[in-house]
């Protein structure tokens, strides 16, 4: 999509502008059911758009991605813009400075269309834990998008954005994309600079993106990649590397490997399915499969679910009621009367400016940190991690890429899960393991799951070796291109 519009442009055949003007046109039929958006930034946009437009007029070269509408996840900054990162506690918080990602698709003139609905802070997998608004999922409004970057997902699936970027902890880029029919991808983590994105788990979360096609992703994936020198966790590696020019590369003698504890008896008979549809796509372009072990996978949500909360907990002390954001400091006390004390103001703000699922999972982190639990739980954790790390190491002397579903389900009705954390925390199952080892991952659609009479979109996941983004997107890509040969010549 992005290269047609690109051509479009050039050919002068459309402007930017109305290309704004046509995706807000769509933002305004469609955001009052779906409600992808927490800020819309029209007048913004349009200021980018027509110096698009006025460079295309000289006659100067524009980038590809120049004037192409795109959206950002409410936890990355953009100066100037209210930041929320999805929670009350930030309702008032105007960031003052760009997110390196966001910076770099300012370089090349992209519009920016809105700030995206999320999980508050991050923390959670369906967008329902949002202090402002529960996003609908395009195929079906009574079902979740995803989380936590479902606003983002959403948007690009319901036509309201070309792309969009997002944040993945433990899956929230992956199965959000999933649930709504798009392609998403955590790159390795520091490929993207961290810098402008609000905290989760530092040591899990990764900036990346959503489009309708593996090489939109790809086309972005080269804007915001490289090295930053105000994030010390980013590469060196991929600066300026156009990721879309691998894409024709020959899949031919690939080896996918598909790990023999992705795919036990428990899976849903109707996911199998569309995994051995897959499977038979790999073989057709001439790629081999072979099945490998991933043997400590089955600790993997556990061992996530102590380190991410404990990270989690730590970053978000920050926000006090004193430096930045709500502050409830006299909420106690009569007219006249002294403020309440610091202690005070923390536990007020904090009790009302944070949500249910984010005060859970601060209590698990600061309860696994605290003495007599940190070595039992926290050091534990990071020991399993290690050995997660180590099997894919392993497993990839002998394959290039591992293959799995994205989810164990397709979306789940809105309200279902809310009172369950547990079964919630189960819908990254087969995510979490690319944070906790580093990994990049893709999802991309495999083919469609009925529920209730509706055919809802179901995504397939590749792994890859670290910094080998170049080899998971050509096969993704492949793969895509396979599926809509087969798809045309069966109708």
């Amino acid at each position: 999509m992005i290269r047609e519009l690109h051509r479009q442009l050039l050919a002068r055949e459309c402007t930017a502008t109305e290309l704004v003007h046509r995706y807000f046109a769509t933002i305004e039929e469609k955001e009052k059911d779906i409600l992808a958006y927490l800020t819309l930034l029209k007048e913004e946009a349009l200021l980018e758009a027509k110096e698009v437009d006025e460079k295309i007029a000289r006659g100067e070269a524009i980038d590809l991605l120049a004037g192409i509408p795109g959206a950002v996840k409410d936890n990355i900054l953009m100066k100037g813009i209210r930041a929320t990162s999805g929670s009350k506690i930030l309702d008032n918080y105007i960031a003052p400075y760009d997110a390196t990602a966001v910076a770099r698709l300012k370089q090349v003139h992209v519009p920016i269309l809105g700030k995206t609905n999320m999980d508050e802070f991050a923390l959670g997998s369906s967008t329902e834990k949002s202090a402002y608004q529960v996003t609908k999922n395009p195929h079906d409004l009574k079902r979740v998008p995803g989380g936590t970057s479902g606003g983002s997902a959403a948007a690009v699936a319901s036509n309201m954005t070309v792309f969009a970027l997002g944040s993945d902890t433990g899956g929230s880029i992956r199965q959000p994309a999933s649930f709504c029919g798009v392609v998403g991808l955590k790159p390795t983590y520091g490929r993207v600079s961290r810098y402008g994105l609000m905290a989760s788990a530092s040591s899990l979360d990764q900036i990346g993106v959503l489009a309708n096609t593996v090489e939109d992703v790809a086309i972005v994936l080269s804007r915001i990649a490289g090295h930053d020198s105000l994030d010390a966790t980013s590469a060196e590696s991929g600066y300026g590397k156009e990721y879309e020019d691998y894409l024709g590369d020959d899949v031919t003698g690939k080896v996918i490997g598909f790990p023999k504890e992705y795919f036990s008896d428990k899976l849903d008979p109707r996911i199998r399915e569309l995994c051995e549809r897959a499977e038979a796509v790999f073989v057709s372009l001439g790629m081999t499969v072979k099945e490998i072990t991933l043997p400590h996978s089955a600790y993997a949500l556990p061992a996530y679910y102590i380190i991410q909360p404990c990270e989690a907990s730590s970053n978000l002390a920050r926000y006090d009621g004193i430096r930045y954001g709500l502050s409830v400091n006299d909420e106690k006390n009569e007219p006249g009367q002294s403020l309440g004390t610091l202690l005070e103001t923390y536990l007020d703000t904090r009790r009302v400016g944070l949500g249910d699922e984010v005060k859970r999972r601060i209590m698990l982190g600061t309860y696994s940190l605290s003495a007599g639990y940190y070595d039992a739980y926290y050091v534990k954790a990071q020991k399993v991690r290690s050995l997660i790390k180590s099997d894919f190491e392993k497993a990839f002397e002998e394959v290039d890429c591992i293959f799995s579903p994205t989810t164990p389900e397709p979306a789940f009705l809105i309200g279902t899960k809310t009172y369950d954390p547990l079964t919630m925390y189960l819908s990254d199952i087969y995510t979490v393991t690319a944070n906790l080892a580093g990994v990049p991952a893709i999802s991309f659609p495999i083919g469609t799951v009925e529920e209730e009479k509706k055919l809802l979109p179901f995504g397939g996941q590749l792994l890859g070796k670290w910094f080998d983004e170049e080899t998971l997107l050509s096969i993704a890509h492949a793969y895509e291109n396979k599926a809509k040969e087969n798809e045309g010549e069966n109708k």
